[in-house]
């Protein structure tokens, strides 16, 4: 299945194909002709396809491999200059490229140093994670993590391809599994009432897997339909960010130690959506429909954190425009909207969450 993300002289093509990532070196053909390619990973995703990545590009190109440390620790300043050096000793111009073969973590980050080392180097997301697959690989955001807060530094940097193969997917353990549901599950609630009532009526994950590169399909058609829309975050795009306010201040508490993202997502989906039941800006029922299909699949709803712990945090948010702090909610499950607000949103309730 093919996909082109449209956005004028910055398009690209999306293939989600299973096995496609043994047959890499023909399509990434379509959209580089340079010589030099380095592929950026991590010490998980390399043992597992780094080696036959490199033997099919290396019949075209010359290739180079950077593998860093897995783990969310690895998205800081600390890791660019290790990769910049890579960069600069396999003798990358701004004619080669970089290729992203991981997770999240790895996306983001080899994305940020891609669009930074000679003020941009091509750049190709093969994600190998669910979480990555359905949503960070595409659309154009990449960064790295600061002390005070998550993604803080970073750039819209498009790619000129994204490879999805979902065969992948079998080598994940659960927990990364459930991981990337939870922002399968969030397509669902901002966009795709039908996708959620899938999710809802399957009851596992097991029972879900035979559906699975449909429902990759559907979430990156949803963001890429989004992300054309709105490329750089100002509108309609904050709608991704549902649960991630409350999420990914989640995260930075623990030092990025305790939950995933997924997780931190699911957990602030829940959360935010019922102290907007609580305030009546969502639908009676909303929160408990959330809290049943996060429990379907292993995630978790609750992190025994105060409000007030986490609003220093909140007042950094990335979506702080104007003043306001924009919130995303739901008016009901398939429908979402950006409610702007102040820290007193989060003020009004006093209980742990």
């Amino acid at each position: 299945m093919k996909l082109m993300v449209n956005l004028g002289k910055d398009s690209y093509p999306l293939y989600i194909k299973n096995n496609i990532l043994s047959q890499a070196a023909s399509y990434i053909s379509e959209v580089f002709s340079g010589r030099r390619i380095i592929i950026i990973s991590d010490d998980h995703v390399y043992p597992l396809y780094g080696s036959s990545l490199m033997k099919n590009l290396s019949e075209q190109y010359e290739c180079h491999q950077l593998v860093l440390p897995h783990g969310e620790a690895t998205k800081s300043f600390k890791s660019l200059p290790a990769i910049y050096t890579a960069m600069l000793n396999a003798k990358i111009t701004r004619s080669d490229l970089v290729i992203a073969l991981g997770g999240g973590v790895i996306g983001d980050l080899a994305g940020f140093a891609a669009s930074s080392f000679l003020r941009g180097v091509s750049l190709v997301q093969i994600p190998t994670s669910l979480l990555a697959q359905v949503d960070s690989s595409i659309g154009g955001k990449v960064a790295v993590d600061l002390p005070q807060g998550k993604n803080l530094v970073g750039a819209f940097y498009q790619p000129s391809m994204v490879l999805i193969d979902p065969m992948v997917l079998d080598t994940l353990n659960e927990r990364f599994i459930t991981d990337g549901m939870g922002e399968v599950i969030k397509y669902g609630c901002i966009k795709d009432a039908d996708l959620f009532h899938t999710l809802e009526s399957h009851g596992s994950f097991e029972k879900l897997k035979e559906e699975l590169p449909a429902i990759i399909l559907r979430c990156v058609d949803i963001k890429r339909m989004v992300v054309e829309n709105d490329q750089y975050d100002t509108g309609e795009r904050m709608l991704l960010n549902f649960g991630h306010t409350l999420g990914h201040t989640i995260e930075q508490h623990f030092n990025y130690q305790r939950e995933s993202h997924g997780e931190a997502v699911a957990i602030g989906m829940f959360q935010i959506t019922k102290l907007a039941q609580e305030q009546y800006l969502t639908a009676p029922g909303t929160a408990k429909r959330i809290l049943d299909v996060l429990q379907t699949y292993g995630l978790p709803y609750e992190c025994g954190l105060s409000l007030q712990e986490l609003t220093d945090a909140i007042a950094l948010d990335k979506k702080n425009l104007n003043n306001l702090l924009n919130v995303v909610l739901l008016r009901e499950i398939g429908s979402s909207y950006i409610h702007p607000t102040t820290l007193d949103f989060f003020k009004k309730s006093i209980r742990n969450i």
